[in-house]
């Protein structure tokens, strides 16, 4: 069973960092491909940042430059490193995962990020 957990959210300062991690189980990180996703109120689910079995990384246009997804294969590990932060980033960010065949997707539960102006 795959369970996805984040963890790192929370308040921070426009301009600010933070760093959100995902623990992952049940999933071998090299056939699967993995991301980010953050919704804010009122607003539908948008894809951030993904990286794929074989190590290749995606970025949706507004985070390119300032957000960094990475993984711990060993340590079963998604991160996304998020720099000079911006009030439109406050969102629930939530770690994804799906097997590169394609078939289920997989959700954590989310953690929220709020960017004060």
């Amino acid at each position: 069973q795959v369970q996805l957990v984040e963890s790192g959210g929370g308040l921070v300062q426009a301009g600010g960092s933070l760093r959100l991690s995902c623990a992952a189980s049940g999933i071998f990180f090299t056939t699967y491909t993995l991301g980010w996703y953050r919704q804010a109120p009122g607003k539908e689910r948008e894809l951030v940042a993904t990286i794929s079995g074989a190590g290749s990384k995606y970025y949706t246009d507004s985070v390119k430059g300032r957000f960094t997804i990475s993984r711990d294969v060993d340590k079963n590990t998604l991160s996304l490193e998020m720099s000079n932060l911006k009030s439109e980033d406050t969102a629930m960010y939530f770690c994804w995962g799906q097997h590169a065949m394609g078939g289920v997707q997989s959700w954590g539960q989310g953690t929220q990020v709020t960017v004060s102006s």
